[in-house]
């Protein structure tokens, strides 16, 4: 070891053991921090000259001398971020808008997150759009005063041959509404947006058969450490209808064992409790005793590989698919669990109503859509009708 990171070599070996990182991995890093430090001290710089543009010149240089791994920024960013977290290296800033159409952006994003407290996918294609839109205007006119029923329907038409059309419409309505809530435009033009016919509740919700559940959980081995953290996740899905963010985002102080309640926060800022039955609280209490690794982490489901820390509402889907692969049924994504459950709770007699308040929809005729998985149950009424009626109808 030489050169200016050697005084941070014992605090960074220490870090990667906290975070579960196994010795041969915890060498192989002090291998690149002790590279970094050589580099740095040939160039005669200091870690606090480790700018994103500084780690780039680097990594070429480790590829012209012929090292073989860690050679993107993510084989250092264990490193750089210690290293920042101390206070050695300069943490990375964002560039500030520049543009007239990337302060407009800016200040929607604002809105979208702080006053409607939206989704992070919805944020992200709302504001996809509306950049798409402003792209198309002359820099002179991103005041967007001057925009025409015309330019919107142009945008559209144009938008909807690449991407799908109710994307394309609600991003636009959301930045139009924007626009006019501020004062950029003198009317409001939400309305000009073309609508698209909507066949959301037009096909049967897919649910998955018991017994294609019951092949998921038991496809996990739960003498093992991914297996109890695979059967809690399976588990909190198919019980109790949850959505994969909402299961990454579950907290180990949102779980009240006493009381037996779950506090789930939802999409954007809300938070409603659900009550937590004896399976689903076996389950999870099975992967935090036997299972979940001693990290920081506040989450309840977390990575068994080092980093520990939590894991995305995209690794939660990972899960449920890697369980379809061991079961050996089609692969289907998280939210297919969300309405098995719903559809089990609708077989087992409960009403569209309690139904919508376990998935916590805003409307119930979100839920209706349920009320054509019984197909027994319609039948059975159906027949009941005077047989001149059914004529009709089979008419």
């Amino acid at each position: 070891m030489s050169g200016p990171l050697v005084p941070y070599v014992a605090g960074f070996g220490l870090e990667l053991e906290r975070q579960g990182y196994r010795p041969n991995a915890v060498g192989c890093q002090l291998y690149v921090l002790a590279h970094v430090s050589r580099w740095l001290a040939s160039k005669e710089l200091g870690p606090g000259d480790l700018t994103p543009e500084l780690v780039r010149q680097f990594l070429a240089a480790r590829r012209e001398a012929g090292y073989t791994l860690w050679l993107s920024e993510k084989g250092v960013a264990p490193l750089l971020a210690y290293l920042r977290r101390v206070g050695a290296a300069p943490v990375p800033v964002a560039a500030l808008p520049a543009t007239p159409a990337e302060r407009l952006l800016a200040e929607f994003r604002s809105y979208l997150v702080d006053e409607r407290g939206l989704a992070a996918g919805t944020v992200a294609s709302d504001l996809h759009i509306a950049g798409l839109f402003l792209a198309t205007r002359p820099q002179q006119e991103l005041g967007v005063e001057g925009i025409t029923p015309s330019e919107i329907v142009a945008f559209v038409k144009e938008q909807c041959e690449q991407r799908g059309a109710a994307y394309v419409t609600a991003g636009l309505r959301a930045f139009l509404r924007f626009c006019h809530l501020t004062g950029r435009t003198p009317r409001p033009l939400a309305g000009a947006v073309p609508k698209v016919a909507s066949w959301r509740f037009a096909a049967l919700p897919k649910s998955l058969e018991p017994c294609t559940v019951e092949a998921l959980l038991s496809s996990c081995d739960r003498r093992t450490t991914y297996g109890r953290r695979d059967f809690a996740v399976l588990v909190l899905l198919v019980r109790l209808g949850l959505r994969s963010g909402e299961v990454a985002s579950l907290c180990l102080e949102d779980i009240d064992w006493r009381a037996g309640e779950l506090l789930v926060r939802g999409k954007g800022p809300k938070l409603e409790r659900l009550p937590l039955p004896a399976d689903v609280g076996d389950a999870v209490a099975g992967w935090l005793r036997r299972g979940r690794p001693c990290c920081a982490a506040r989450e309840v489901v977390t990575r068994v590989r080092a980093p520990h820390g939590r894991l995305s509402s995209g690794g939660i889907s990972a899960i449920v698919r890697a369980a379809c692969v061991r079961a050996g049924v089609p692969e289907v994504n998280a939210h297919r669990l969300r309405h098995t459950a719903a559809t089990e709770m609708l077989r087992a007699g409960a009403g569209l109503i309690e139904i919508g308040q376990v998935l916590r929809h805003q409307s119930v005729l979100t839920t209706s859509i349920y009320a054509k998985v019984d197909r027994a149950g319609l039948r059975e009424v159906a027949s009941q009708w005077p047989a001149s009626v059914r004529r009709t109808v089979e008419a």
